[in-house]
């Protein structure tokens, strides 16, 4: 990865490349991007152009050894730190049993989520991959070595917020007396979740959404897409260029499609389906679980604004414009806001392993009693 394959971001791409030519690197650095967004990629392209033996001013050169080895995630220098979970083929949660994986995981793209991770792993149910302690610790002997071939060894963590608390103190403690010659990156969507003392011994790197023009343009060159298709992704998907590229490459909504089956059983007071709808809730990933409430979230909140003379302010797929215009009509902002709110409460919930099948049905049923509640 280097930096003229990250569409747009020139002010973070010149600021990470002008502190490699001046030598002002810090020892640990928190790159934080949105859901989805450059922040992987832009650490990869920032190694690649730190550990490149012929880069110009402005990137990488992409043909010298250490470019080809990172390309392919086989430096001996940079080490993967990343969440894990065991499932039915791999009962072994260590990162190493996983790193084939990993490489062709992040070599397909590298602008990926943590469910898109969970699902390549094989994760099954409620599992939620995290970092454990033991990772950490082992870190120890890792940064221990020399560096072989690059003038530091460096510990790229994915997810960092997936660390629990003692893999997080564990952590702490080697970034307090790390060794002259090892850089720690941490790259994350979620730093509200990673204990203070951790960020506040970093250098955080902003690496922002990016801007809809240079989505729109990325889109139509990497899918093969034309301009407005591309345009109306880039709008809907506010900066999660993984999402972007997914619904680049396929026509299938399967998130939409889901909750307007949803929306529908409770505008039809359709309690059998919506029994049935809470059993393949149940079923999902966690992490796909959360993603639907995120997306219900979404939509009330396009349907608010159609309702209040605000449309262009909705970020919507044709598609999906047409369901939010037609749903908007059932809806006033009191029941938005109820329901809003019932949606984070449950979203607060699940996070913390409640069962999925009882909070989503109680959801239903009170989205229900709010839809058909007469209007005062």
């Amino acid at each position: 990865m280097r930096f003229q394959d990250i569409p747009g971001l020139q002010k973070t791409k010149k600021t990470l490349s002008q502190a490699v030519q001046n030598q002002h690197i810090a020892h640990a650095q928190l790159f934080v991007g949105p859901p989805g967004g450059a922040q992987l990629a832009m650490a990869h392209a920032f190694v690649t152009y730190l550990f490149c033996t012929n880069r110009t001013e402005t990137d990488s050169c992409g043909v010298c050894p250490s470019c080809q080895k990172l390309q392919r995630g086989v430096h001996p220098d940079l080490v993967y730190v990343y969440p894990t979970v065991i499932t039915k083929k791999i009962k072994d949660a260590e990162s190493d049993v996983f790193l084939p994986d990993w490489r062709k995981f992040i070599q397909e793209s590298y602008f990926r989520t943590l469910p898109e991770w969970l699902a390549y792993m094989g994760a099954e149910g409620n599992r939620q991959g995290n970092i454990p302690v033991e990772e950490t610790r082992k870190l120890v002997q890792k940064i221990s070595l020399k560096p072989f071939e690059a003038p530091f060894k460096v510990v790229m963590l994915w997810n960092p917020e997936t660390l629990n608390a003692s893999a997080g103190n564990a952590l702490l403690k080697t970034l307090e007396e790390p060794p002259s010659s090892t850089l720690f990156i941490l790259v994350c969507a979620e730093p509200d979740k990673l204990l203070t003392t951790i960020i506040s011994r970093t250098q955080r790197v902003s690496v922002g959404a990016v801007d809809i023009e240079d989505l729109t343009d990325y889109l139509v060159q990497k899918a093969e897409i034309d301009t407005e298709k591309a345009h109306q992704i880039a709008v809907n998907c506010e900066g999660n260029i993984s999402e972007a590229l997914e619904k680049s490459n396929s026509d299938n909504l399967s998130t939409t499609t889901w909750f307007a089956e949803w929306m529908r059983a409770i505008y039809a007071r359709n309690l059998s389906k919506l029994v049935q709808l809470a059993d393949q809730f149940d079923g999902l990933a966690k992490e796909n679980q959360k993603g639907i409430l995120s997306y219900s979230l979404h939509i009330f909140r396009q349907c608010l604004y159609q309702i209040s003379d605000a449309s262009s302010l909705i970020k919507s797929l044709e598609k999906e414009k047409a369901f939010v215009d037609n749903f908007s009509k059932t809806l006033n902002t009191d029941k938005i806001a109820a329901m809003t709110e019932k949606i984070s409460e449950v979203h607060y919930h699940l996070e913390r392993n409640a069962r999925a099948k009882m909070v989503h049905l109680d959801l239903s049923l009170y989205l229900l009693r709010v839809f058909h509640a007469k209007n005062s």
